[in-house]
């Protein structure tokens, strides 16, 4: 994936074609680079699996297989000019859609099997499993989203449309788009809660990483060094990342476009928000009322980590 995110960078330099109002090279471009932060993520996920690792080598690889098949066509098609999702222009073009199909749904079934791994793993800091469990489950919906675009748009027909399917709710494929992205900004764009469900994977271990590296540098985060309060955070900011996740693709499902909200989603967004502010103090204050690991109780003798739990 590294090898054809260089590839399609000089691709994106060198040709000069636009396939549905975008540089041809934008999408290999685009899915090499986020294939390599899911493969890297999942790969270090399956690294700390205490047991049952033959199992979880068989699920990454498939992964990283049916990865590189995908790849292979996406950038294939881009080589003969032509669109590589949706398309049914020929019977050759749609066979290879067909085949896309298969390897996303063989893709979501390997990862499925790596997050039950990690669901019935027994990791010693909770606040890390919880932090890869969530992030797989989103990963796992954000993927599922996909399944939504290979529906029939208004005015497509299964066996007579030459294109099947799109990003875009309630306008065309290819219309004005916000940069880098090429998110639709005048309609709804599945690819939003798509791209934001799946780098769950990275996001929510990123941010315990950042809990536990401010906790013994500023007294300000001292509090963090409880591994309680880390897990209240954790689950705080998981339930916070599914309600946006959640908001986004109810925008799009309505057709509209995300730097365009209308009241409804305001609305959500500003509960959303209200709710994670609650959640947090809730966290670090019960962190600072709570008697750390080891204190002693009434009787002088340590108090048990499970009596404080």
């Amino acid at each position: 994936m590294a090898v054809l995110a260089v590839v399609s960078a000089a691709g994106l330099l060198v040709d000069d074609r636009v396939l549905v109002g975008a540089p041809i090279w934008a999408k290999p471009f685009k899915f090499a680079v986020s294939f390599v932060a899911y493969c890297l993520s999942l790969a270090w996920m399956l690294s700390l699996l205490p047991d049952r690792r033959r199992v979880g080598w068989w699920a990454g690889t498939v992964v990283a297989l049916a990865s590189l098949v995908e790849m292979v066509i996406i950038t294939g098609q881009v080589v003969r000019g032509k669109r590589s999702h949706f398309n049914h222009e020929t019977p050759f073009d749609e066979a290879l859609f067909n085949a896309m199909a298969v390897t996303v749904v063989i893709l979501w079934a390997g990862t499925l099997v790596v997050a039950v791994l990690l669901l019935r793993a027994r990791i010693a800091d909770r606040a890390s499993a919880w932090a890869m469990r969530s992030g797989i489950l989103l990963a796992l919906a954000g993927a599922a989203v996909g399944f939504l675009m290979t529906q029939p748009a208004p005015g497509q027909r299964r066996g007579a449309s030459k294109v099947v399917g799109a990003h875009s709710v309630g306008v065309p494929d290819g219309g004005p788009s916000m940069p880098l992205t090429g998110w639709s900004t005048t309609g709804g764009d599945l690819r939003i809660p798509h791209f934001f469900g799946m780098h769950a994977l990275q996001l929510l271990p990123l941010l315990l990483m950042v809990l536990t590296v401010l906790a013994p540098r500023f007294a300000h985060f001292a509090r963090l060094a409880d591994e309680r309060v880390r897990l209240r955070l954790v689950l705080v900011a998981s339930g916070a990342y599914a309600a946006v996740f959640g908001l986004v693709l109810w925008q799009a499902l309505r057709g509209q476009p995300l730097i365009r909200p209308d009241g409804a989603t305001l609305g959500a967004a500003g509960l959303i928000l209200i709710a994670v502010a609650l959640g947090v103090y809730g966290a670090v204050r019960a962190g600072r009322t709570s008697p750390p690991d080891g204190a002693t109780v009434a009787t002088g003798a340590p108090a048990s980590k499970d009596l404080v739990s």
